[in-house]
């Protein structure tokens, strides 16, 4: 079975669920979709990370660094990260928190000493809805002085996040859209 085919069956059986919710957005949906339920699943961390690099390196654009809004992005921006060190293009991994840590360096991302202003990085997500998550993301890497090339996720439920951040100035590329789960 091909990766990408597998990595779906995983987030129909791990990550799908159709049962109604409140999502963050405030919205109501008729199902939900857990990425991380794949992500941190042994198989569907290593999928997703090959899935994403493969997509990386098909941009074409010299990617430094790869990372995202904590928790989201924490399993796929590692995945990405180790595999391709170990295909010897390496890739640092950071994390964007939600809010700076409250003592030490105060920190908005982690993983910084690796990091440069100027880094040309691509920014992922399990799972976008309306987009707002990922676009404080890309936002807060930007602050940070980092060039947001990328802009990748999992799973797009086609609920306005591919139109928000292309009103930024971004394209959301992602692996599946809900589309592919239903």
């Amino acid at each position: 079975m091909a990766e990408k085919e597998r990595l779906r069956q995983l987030l129909r059986e791990l990550s799908y669920e159709k049962r109604p919710v409140t999502l963050t957005s405030g919205k109501t949906s008729n199902f939900y979709v857990d990425g991380k339920q794949t992500t941190l699943n042994s198989e569907g961390s290593y999928l997703t990370g090959r899935l994403m690099l493969a997509a990386i390196r098909e941009s074409g654009q010299p990617i430094a660094a790869v990372g995202g809004l904590t928790m989201g992005a924490d399993p796929i921006a590692s995945a990405v990260s180790v595999l391709s060190w170990s295909a010897g293009t390496p890739i640092h991994a950071f994390y964007i928190r939600k809010e700076p840590k409250g003592h030490g360096k105060k920190l908005w991302i982690e993983g910084d000493k690796n990091l440069a202003a100027g880094d040309p990085v691509a920014i992922v997500e399990d799972v976008v809805t309306t987009g707002g998550s990922l676009l404080k993301a890309v936002e807060r890497a930007a602050a940070h002085g980092l060039e947001v090339k990328l802009v990748l996720t999992l799973l797009d439920r086609l609920e306005g996040g591919r139109e928000l951040l292309a009103e930024h100035g971004y394209r959301l590329d992602s692996l599946f859209t809900i589309n592919d789960l239903q």
